[in-house]
Order: structure tokens, then sequence, then C-alpha cells
């Protein structure tokens, strides 16, 4: 059970502070600056890794992709690039696809335009839209889902038909009416397409349109929309997250064999894993939460001198209260205590002010990034034990000098 004294601490805490209320609300919110850079800036952190671990997961973190294309990306100080490659060509993509023996499913695309514009009667979406050609397999390792109608069989892809699967944002162009886009046949270029399936809505994820797009059968997109090198793109998705080294092991040996390559030549194709970049982009990331914590730790010894101070001025000030107290039978360790209650209480109450605001305040990243309500939990531990720490710390000194005056000495204090 708790002690009567240190319930009496508690009590005579509260009432010092009250009764100093500006020092003490300088003090707190001192700290108070301090826990919200910390927590705050580690919660807003928080929220764009979730921010991004979402993005990428709704790619496929069991997806990798293997393309001729190089990438030159710059993060901060830090430069990724890779090379650029021959294309790959159908007759590659579809080699691989046909050898790749893993427990794993293979999709090929190609980008056909992204300014196309699709009509629907009077109805004309912007110069905008995706016009992507896929095969039967790209809808599952994309992370889309269809919402009305079907997906592409694997005789649409073998014949070439004229059918489309198109985008939540297109759909709500083409038919503001919100009736049934099955089997509505739409307009684009030249060419005349029956609407099979519509896709559930996405989001544009870092600045992509995944659902202003129309997906078109590859062998369509080669024949209607043909020209010189056409380079498609190959996706893996293994049916195992943890498979997918393996998997890229296997694909690598693989498009080698397709690509006549030697044993003694360099791989002339890349294989990027679906979550390498949000993995740089999260590493990135670190580099703010150091510098939060040293701004929280700078603000934090700031305070711990300015409660020090406030601590010290309240041991002169009640000097003749703690010869009172020692008179009638207060031993040295209830004075420390006493004084020791009253710095911690002002570390936790500017440490709770802190923590809740610096939620606050990340959150609303979050809000605008729509990833959820983070709480930090180790970091709201770590800093309310921080406050602990500089209470205890700041008031152990004005602690012992009040547990160390002579009664008589203080009772003649003016």
């Amino acid at each position: 059970m708790v002690s009567k004294l240190f319930i009496e601490n508690v009590k005579i805490a509260f009432g010092a502070i009250k009764s100093n209320k500006l020092r003490t609300i300088l003090t707190i919110l001192i700290i108070v600056i301090g826990i919200t850079a910390l927590v705050g800036i580690i919660t807003a952190v928080k929220s764009i890794e979730t921010a991004i671990s979402s993005n990428f997961t709704s790619m496929g973190a069991n997806t990798f992709t293997i393309e001729s294309r190089g990438s030159n990306i710059v993060i901060g100080k830090q430069r990724h690039r890779t090379k650029s490659f021959g294309y790959i060509s159908y007759k590659e993509a579809t080699e691989f696809k046909e050898s790749f023996h893993f427990p794993a499913v293979v999709t090929i695309s190609y980008v056909a335009s992204g300014n196309a514009t699709i009509k629907y009667e009077s109805n004309k979406s912007n110069p905008n839209v995706s016009v992507i050609g896929i095969d039967e397999n790209f809808i599952t390792t994309s992370g889309h889902i269809i919402k009305e109608g079907r997906g592409f069989l694997k005789q649409d892809i073998e014949n070439g038909r004229n059918v489309a699967v198109i985008g939540s944002a297109l759909y709500k162009k083409l038919f503001p009416s919100k009736i049934s886009a099955v089997d509505k046949v739409i307009s684009l270029a030249s060419g005349r397409y029956k609407i099979i399936g519509v896709l559930e809505e996405k989001g544009a994820g870092f600045g992509g349109q995944s659902d202003n797009i129309i997906l078109l059968p590859v062998s369509n997109v080669r024949q209607y929309f043909s020209r010189p090198q056409m380079s498609f793109k190959v996706e893996v998705k293994a049916n195992n997250p943890s498979q997918v080294d393996a998997a890229v092991s296997e694909a690598t040996g693989t498009f080698r064999l397709v690509r006549r390559l030697k044993t003694t030549d360099e791989n002339n194709f890349n294989i990027v894993k679906s979550d390498n970049l949000s993995r740089m982009l999260i590493e990135n990331l670190s580099n703010v939460t150091i510098i939060a914590n040293i701004i929280g730790f700078i603000t934090l010894f700031g305070a711990a001198i300015g409660l020090m101070n406030i601590m010290l001025v309240a041991v002169t000030e009640r000097t003749r209260e703690i010869g009172i107290r020692k008179a009638i039978g207060a031993n040295k360790r209830a004075i420390r205590n006493q004084f020791l209650m009253e710095s911690i209480t002002i570390g936790v109450l500017g440490g709770i002010g802190g923590v809740l605001l610096g939620i606050l305040v990340g959150n609303l990243l979050s809000m605008v990034l729509n990833s959820g309500f983070v709480v930090p939990w180790g970091w709201i531990i770590i800093s309310i034990v921080l406050c602990l720490l500089v209470g205890l710390l700041s008031g152990l000194m004005p602690a012992i000098k009040a547990s160390k005056l002579e009664p008589i000495e203080s009772l003649r204090y003016e």
C-alpha cells in the first residue's frame, strides 16, 4: 500500500505548484516543447513510414520486376543508379514466362501511352489516361481488385480481343450517372473496346495515377500501338513472401538463359524488388529521427536547468516551512523526498503534456497522408522516463540542500 507520507508529499507538491503558478507553468512549457519536438517528429516520421509501406505493399511486398530501363534515384545526398540495357522483346518475355518454373505468378505488361483520351458517347476523359497492355495475371500481381465484371482470360490475350478493364477514376469520368460500365463500348484513338471489368479504387500513391487507367490485352497493344523496339516489363510475384530472394535468384538464372548469356557475361537486365524504394526512403528518414532526438534532448537539458533553478529558489523561499517541519519531527529523508516529489511532479506533468501535444501534431501529417492514427508507444515510454529523470536530477541538489538545513536557523530565517 502507498504510505501516508508519500500521499502527503504528493499533496504538498501540488500545493507548492499552485502557489508558484507562473514559474511552474513556464518550466512545464519548456519540458512540453522538448517532448513535443521529440514525440511530434517521431510520430510524423512513423506516419510517413506507414504511408510509404502501405503504398508499396499495395504493389505487392513479394513482387519484383525484370526490366531493361535503368533508374537514377536521388534521396538526400545518396544516389541510387542502375544501368540501362537493351530492350526486352515480347518473345523474350513470353519465353521467360513459359520457362520460369517456381511457385510464383509471372505477368507481362507494356505501357503504351500516358496521355490517351477515352470516349463514351458524349463523355470524354482528359488526355492523361494511361494505356497498359497486360496479360491474364497482371491484375493479381499489381494488387488491383475487380469491382465489377471480370478480368482478362487467357483466351482474351491469345486472340488479342478488343476488350478493356478500366480504373475507377476513368469510370467516374465516362459514367457520371454511375450506370454499369460492363459491356459498354468505348473509343480509344481509332479503336473500339468493350468494357469487361471495372477496378476498385486504389489511390494515387506518390504521384501515380493507378485509377486513371485502361487495361488492354498485351497482344492487342502490340498490334495497335506498335513501335520499334518495344520493351516489355516482366513482373514476378512469389507465392510466399519468404521465398522472394530464392525467386529472384531463379529468375536471374532463367532470364540469363533467355538472353543467351555466357557464364562470364554480366547481367544485361535489371531486377528491382517492389520494396527497394520504400526501404531506401525509410532508411533515409533515420536522419530526421536523429535530428528530433538532438532537438528534444537540448530542450530537455534547458528545462532541467530551469527546473533546478526553480527548486533552489523554492528551498530559499520555504526555509521557515522546512524549519517548522523539522521542529515537529520531520527527518532529512522526509524533507528531501518532499522536494524531490515536487520536482518529479513538474517533470511528469511536462512530459504528459508534451506527449499528448506531440501525438496530436505528428498525426496531423498522418491525416494528410491518410496513413491512420499513429501512436509511438516506445517513444512515449522513453519520453516519460526522460521527464522522470529530468525531475529527479533537477530536484536532487535542492532537495539535499533543504534536508541539510538546521531547524533553529531555518526558524530564524526572514
